[in-house]
């Protein structure tokens, strides 16, 4: 189980095949994870087969995993950091 503390500031550092890292909020990524799993829905794992909106499997991607399959060997990943103030 990730710990509370990481997600205070939810800033996160995404990976994406032949894109360079781009750095997001905690709401932008969310809205990343929405648009892939919309299109995703026949394939979810089962954690997140279990929620009923997109937001909450969304939300669920984003706290409880760190990669997401898009493709064949493609993959998404997504890390919190902590900006310095």
């Amino acid at each position: 189980m990730p710990n509370s503390l990481m997600y205070q500031e939810e800033n996160y550092v995404v990976l994406e095949p032949n894109k360079p890292e781009q750095l997001m909020t905690g709401l932008e990524i969310l809205e990343k994870l929405r648009l892939i799993l919309a299109q995703k829905q026949h394939d979810l794992p089962r954690d997140l087969q279990k929620l009923s909106s997109l937001d909450a499997q969304a939300q669920q991607l984003r706290d409880t995993y760190c990669e997401y399959e898009l493709s064949n060997g493609n993959f998404i990943q997504w890390y919190v950091v902590r900006l310095e103030k």
